[in-house]
């Protein structure tokens, strides 16, 4: 026996609404009540409705398909969850507006990288891509897309790629400074800081922060020692001896991202280190591995899943026509220090 699939005509009984709504709320349309588009979308899910890409591609002539590119490096691990949270976002915004996502990792280092990327407009008919650090900051890829007609949303671009295309970020460059105040706040005047990849202009500008704050306080490159990591757990282990057997000896040790502030925490463990009272570390990201280990992280969250989604809104807006403003839009999102027990007073 089959069961048979729930079609669209099934989500506008349920819901009460007329077909042509239904078909209006899964393509993002515009002209429809809030209280109308909660009740298609709660009919969607209570008939476990899906949409039929293929067929909607035969009617439409679009393929409702959007790329999501991600650099990759082979030789290290992934963020992961940086990737796999702004992925989750990005699915999320999808089912809801009725399109797909293709996740497309390119290596950086590759000569073609540039090519292969566009080939998705070609041979994967993608509507739009959204482009994650680095290729968020490279204008000429973005420039070639939208020179071909696609539609192009950037995530944390830091640099050049702002203003190039619609964007979504939190401003790396104040997460970096409110951290660094803090820890300032609490009597700390020696640093080690652990930057990210080369070219990543969002974590760069978290630097450029830390830097900022400590100008301030009079403070300058005697003061600190600045290390580039590859954003990984393991390249937080690597360099947390340097940093730790350095003469200026800092208090605390501040990382561009979760993931490597974990791999200096359990370094330090390691060491015999009691942490906060010996070294005090932070992290960025607010990942989960901030609340697991021990312990827990002090780290600036930013809301990794809603920019995933909001670069999907962004991007239909722009397909089904409801942002037709020549100009860029930037949407910045709120961040926020996250104080946990990985930060106290130095130890004098």
């Amino acid at each position: 026996m089959t069961t048979k699939r729930p079609t669209i005509d099934d989500v506008a009984r349920l819901s009460g609404v007329a077909r042509v709504t239904v078909s209006r709320v899964l393509n993002g349309g515009p002209n429809v009540r809030d209280e109308v588009r909660a009740r298609v979308m709660q009919a969607v899910e209570t008939l476990a409705y899906k949409v039929n890409p293929q067929a909607r591609s035969l009617a439409g002539g679009a393929s409702r398909l959007l790329a999501f590119v991600f650099a990759s490096d082979p030789e290290n691990e992934p963020n992961s969850y940086y990737e796999s949270a702004l992925e989750l976002g990005a699915l999320r915004a999808c089912l809801a507006l009725g399109y797909q996502v293709l996740v497309q990792n390119v290596p950086q280092q590759t000569p073609d990288h540039q090519k292969r990327i566009l080939d998705l407009i070609t041979t994967q008919r993608c509507e739009g891509l959204i482009l994650s650090p680095p290729y968020s900051d490279d204008v000429a890829l973005i420039e070639a897309a939208l020179a071909q007609g696609c539609k192009v949303v950037t995530v944390s671009p830091g640099g050049p790629g702002r203003g190039k295309a619609d964007g979504v970020g939190v401003d790396d460059e104040a997460g970096g400074y409110d951290m660094t105040r803090e820890l300032l706040r609490l009597g700390h005047r020696r640093f080690g800081f652990i930057a990210g990849l080369e070219g990543h202009l969002s974590a760069d500008r978290r630097l450029q922060g830390f830097r900022r704050a400590l100008g301030e306080q009079g403070l300058g490159e005697g003061d600190c020692v600045v290390l580039r990591g590859d954003f990984t757990f393991r390249s937080g282990t690597r360099l947390a001896p340097e940093l730790l057997d350095h003469p200026l000896k800092p208090t605390a040790l501040v990382c561009a991202n979760d993931d490597m502030a974990a791999g200096v925490l359990s370094a330090a463990h390691a060491r015999g280190l009691s942490i906060p009272q010996d070294l005090s570390i932070t992290g960025f990201d607010d990942a989960p591995v901030a609340g697991i280990v021990w312990p827990p992280l002090t780290t600036v969250h930013q809301p990794v899943k809603v920019l995933g989604q909001r670069a999907v809104e962004l991007l239909v807006a722009r397909l089904t026509g409801v942002n037709v403003s020549d100009a860029a839009i930037f949407d910045e999102l709120e961040h926020a220090v996250v104080t946990r027990q990985t930060t106290t007073a130095p130890h004098l």
